[in-house]
């Protein structure tokens, strides 16, 4: 997350206003995944990898072109 910050406030964004940045993008991101796939968001930001199921895989593949 911190290499994140490190990326936004590069590009100008003001200290303050980088953790509401993260927040609407990733509810931006959250609101695009299929159901069910929300908390995998959570456990990437929280610097987890998350077990990913063929399933949820497939399902995940259709919202990036592939």
């Amino acid at each position: 997350m911190d290499e994140l910050k490190e990326k936004l406030a590069a590009l100008g964004i003001e200290s303050d206003q980088i953790d509401g940045v993260i927040e609407t993008v990733m509810g931006f991101v959250k609101d695009k995944m299929p159901d069910g796939m929300e908390s995998m968001v959570d456990s990437v930001m929280n610097g987890e990898m998350p077990d990913i199921g063929g399933d949820l895989l497939d399902k995940a593949k259709g919202l990036f072109g592939g």
